[in-house]
């Protein structure tokens, strides 16, 4: 892509200060028509990047989009372009706010930048993109965000190759990846990256002592003064510094105004209540803070937030989710000014508004998390730090670590030396992309762009050891097969299968011998001791004295001298024995294996003659009842001559073979078996890793794979053509767009009103709420009905995600939802709030999601009139203040 530049001269009539390398790096690149990936740390300078590109596409009649990850954080960027760059030429899309959306520069979100390019092809221009020259993602490092990450990696995927891409990020360890990425799906593209910040950042820390340097100036690692060998955990509540003792010491070395860093809401009210008596605005600021303080309580007298506007006065305010949007405002609104000292803020803060602070307080650097307590992450870390520093206001940023019970110094000074986390892929498949695609591009197109995605290219990175190890083994394999692609595998396997028979026969012609040999010399066999009664010997001894060998079997083992027991046997002459261990010349099979009359219950039961004492030597006469045991003992003789004598021609014939195989004429046929063994290893060794390796790479895919099953089995999808259900879900943008549209389409909610269609929407759009969370509004009978009616559907889409292994959520929230319904019904927000422990923001929060679906269905194909309209009238019912959201 060709564009044109701006001369030098012009760029001075934009920037009137010199720029910094990395930028002028930046505008050469885009210059030269290539996307740019610039990194660089918070503060330096990167939205110049993108001024200068909507700087250059006006010059040329142009177009630019801006995107930011945040509603708020849009609206910031269209009040500064519209007075950098004149009201007529911004324009803002949030979702639920369209202004201008055809001006020359539009801000939105970038789920709105996505949902644009949803809407064509992958590559083509639709009508909302004609004249864009260069799109701004800004925040780009929110890629790594679990929730929404994807949604920048399909934004770069199905951005037209000719538009410029601008990715304005934070550093982070992989910013050569993810250039080589955009790169390889976008277009050529030039990583910028600086580590240069204008205001540089000095760490601190404080422990009840005071403020001191965290590392040593000369070794850049822990200060020495700060090193303790108390074990961690073993501090005790006086070791922690209290607020206000902290912010004394800052307000003493003039490091103030802060922003102080502490993971809960609860957390950052207490911390403003603890701040109650102390003033840290001079007499002039504090009549600035009463005018403006005054002036939006007059406007907005329902938007005070308890317990925060005396502490306001007096430069104190904090700054979290759980806040009214309207304080928040006024609170950041405040705190650019300079009147504001402190701001207590959850890490929220760091990643969206632009709030510099000359110092930054970092209180924990642990925090609780849905998945238990956990160590900060260096990014976590490091983007709340790099909020200190003012540029053109601060020659230095402060960052300060607090002691607590559990963190010290040392760990403290592991993250301010630290490198940033590298990003990772959050890419994932939904039904949206599913139906989108599938209406524009066949299923081998879109399995051609889910493989496009970040997470794709990472892990054929990450995969290239493995590949390598197929090819080393490929190589090996291709080696011996070279060696043995003469030889006939037939000729060898009559070898090995001959082989196989010779060990066989050979053992077997050795039991042969050995037994021979045990019975012909008198030698008692080793399988004694393991003898049993039922067994049957051979005995010919001293307490035996007979001139061949006796057939008996053995009846019971006795005590006897030593470790070793007697004997007590009947012999086949029907006499009863007992005898040692060297009357016993030979052990044979077991008696029931020789096919005897009496099994071995009944020789187990016999007893000897009463009369005859235990111990070796002595003989006794049988009775009737053992005589027709003892004629069946059979007579057991060494194997026959014969026997061996084929045996031993067996063996003989089997190695002649083996010697005069023709196997022989390639080689040793042990050395052949070894290489054709290998073979076999090798080729399941890389079956192995093949099939590992591909169900690695195949992952999104098949999680693509596993949503259009989903999607079929509730008719969303015929074969791959998107239904009547499937259109809808298309155009819906949620946690999980086919539950939203089948609601929308199961015509239950055809003929609510409309404070009740809200109701209802906020249940399919809003989170389980805490358990502690109440509100004393209970739900109207007909949104109760209407949701009882879903829970089919509900109760199916649940079972089918479970068997194809999708975890999308499919809310149906009944506790809260009389919330939405009050205030549509026109309750004051005084009242509103007095009916539920939830935050004012969270109610806010709620209420906005509720506006953001009902705005989207007038657009949802085949909606009922009658629905699309009730939305319409449900939107002007809660979409007032502090809902609405003010951009003035």
């Amino acid at each position: 892509m060709t564009t044109s530049a701006i001369t030098t001269e012009q760029l001075k009539d934009i920037f009137p200060f010199p720029l910094d390398r990395f930028q002028l790096q930046a505008v050469d690149a885009l210059n030269a028509g290539k996307s740019v990936v610039v990194c660089a740390p918070t503060g330096s300078g990167k939205t110049l990047i993108g001024e200068y590109a909507i700087h250059r596409a006006l010059r040329q009649g142009r177009r630019v989009f801006y995107t930011t990850p945040l509603k708020a954080l849009s609206n910031q960027k269209y009040r500064d372009f519209r007075a950098e760059f004149g009201e007529g030429n911004v324009g803002l899309l949030t979702g639920d706010i369209s202004i201008d959306r055809d001006a020359p520069i539009v801000v939105m979100t970038t789920e709105i930048f996505r949902n644009m390019l949803y809407g064509t092809r992958i590559g083509e221009v639709g009508t909302s993109m004609v004249g864009v020259e260069a799109v701004v993602l800004d925040e780009c490092h929110y890629m790594n965000d679990k929730q929404r990450g994807t949604v920048w990696e399909e934004s770069i995927i199905y951005c037209p190759p000719h538009i410029q891409l601008v990715a304005l990020s934070a550093t982070v360890a992989n910013s050569k990846q993810l250039t080589e990425w955009i790169g390889a799906v976008h277009g050529s593209t030039e990583l910028i990256y600086s580590d240069f910040r204008p205001v540089p950042l000095e760490f601190h820390f404080v422990n009840p002592k005071g403020i001191l340097p965290l590392l040593d100036p000369n070794t850049a690692k822990l200060n020495p003064k700060l090193k303790t060998h108390r074990p961690t955990g073993s501090r005790k509540a006086e070791d922690v510094p209290s607020i206000g003792f902290v912010v004394s010491k800052l307000a003493e070395r003039e490091m103030l105004p802060a922003i102080y860093f502490i993971f809960s809401r609860r957390g950052c009210d207490k911390a403003v209540a603890e701040m109650a008596t102390m003033q840290l605005v001079t007499p002039a600021e504090s009549a600035l803070l009463k005018i403006r303080i005054d002036d939006f309580l007059d406007k907005n007298p329902e938007a005070a937030r308890a317990g925060q506007v005396e502490p306001l006065y007096k430069g104190v305010a904090a700054h979290h989710a759980g806040i009214l949007p309207a304080w928040k405002s006024l609170v950041e609104e405040l705190f650019g000014m300079g009147l504001i000292k402190v701001v207590f803020a959850t890490e929220t803060l760091a990643a969206g508004i632009n709030m510099p602070a000359r110092t930054t307080v970092i209180s924990s650097l642990s925090k609780r998390t849905d998945q238990g307590h956990r160590l900060l992450t260096a990014s976590e870390f490091l983007q709340m730090a790099g909020r200190a520093g003012r540029r053109g206001k601060d020659v230095v940023g402060y960052v300060v670590a607090t002691q607590t019970r559990f963190e010290g110094a040392k760990e403290a000074s592991d993250f301010a030396t630290s490198a940033p986390d590298p990003l990772v892929s959050q890419f994932t498949p939904t039904y949206g992309m599913v139906l989108n695609l599938l209406q524009t591009h066949t299923l081998e197109e879109a399995r051609e762009l889910v493989e496009r995605s970040f997470g794709h290219f990472t892990k054929t990175l990450h995969l290239l050891p493995q590949q390598q190890s197929i090819g080393d083994i490929k190589k090996e394999l291709s080696t011996l097969q070279e060696s043995l692609n003469k030889i006939d595998p037939n000729v060898l396997a009559d070898y090995e299968t001959a082989h196989s028979q010779l060990k066989l026969d050979q053992n077997q012609l050795k039991n042969l011998q050995l037994y021979t040999e045990q019975v012909q010399a008198g030698q008692v066999s080793k399988q004694l001791p393991a003898a049993f009664p039922g067994t049957i010997l051979s005995l010919k001894g001293k307490h035996v004295p007979v001139a061949t060998p006796l057939p008996a079997v053995l009846v019971t083992k006795i005590a006897g001298s030593g470790y070793k027991p007697a004997l007590v046997c009947l012999g086949q002459d029907n006499r009863w024995y007992v005898v040692n261990h060297q009357d016993v010349v030979a052990v044979h099979k077991h008696w029931s294996e020789y096919g005897g009359k009496q099994r071995v219950p009944q020789v187990v039961s016999l007893l000897p003659p009463a009369d005859m004492p235990l111990k070796p030597g002595q003989v006794r006469k049988g009775m009737t009842l053992t005589a027709e045991i003892a004629q069946s003992i059979p007579n057991l003789e060494p194997p026959a001559t014969a026997e061996l004598t084929a045996q031993v021609k067996t063996v003989a014939e089997l190695k002649t073979k083996l010697e005069n195989h023709p196997v022989w004429e390639w080689g040793n046929p042990a050395t052949l078996l070894k290489r054709y063994r290998r073979q076999a290893t090798l080729e399941q060794e890389i079956k192995d890793l093949q099939d590992t390796l591909q169900t690695q790479l195949d992952r999104h895919w098949q999680e693509f794979l596993n949503l259009i099953e989903v999607l079929r089995q509730v008719n969303g999808l015929q074969g791959v053509l998107p239904t009547r259900i499937g259109e809808a879900a298309a155009a819906i943008r949620g946690d999980n767009e086919l539950w939203i549209a089948l609601a929308l389409m199961s015509g239950y909610l055809d003929t609510l009103d409309p404070h009740h269609l809200a109701a209802v929407i906020c249940a399919l759009v809003s989170e389980t709420p805490r358990s502690d969370s109440w509100t004393n509004y209970d739900p109207a009978d007909e949104v109760v009905m209407t949701l009882s009616a879903l829970r089919g559907s509900r109760r199916q889409l649940f079972q089918i995600q479970r068997r194809y292994q999708v975890a999308l959520p499919v809310w149906m929230e009944y506790e809260l939802v009389g919330i939405v319904e009050n205030w549509a019904l026109e309750v004051s927000w005084t009242e509103l709030c007095s009916n539920t422990n939830l935050d004012e923001g969270d109610i806010v929060r709620m209420l906005r999601r509720t506006v953001d679906l009902l705005s989207q269905i007038p657009y949802v194909p085949h909606a009922s009139d009658a629905l699309q309209a009730n939305a319409r009238r449900a939107i002007q019912l809660i979409d007032r203040f502090p809902i609405n959201e003010s951009i003035a």
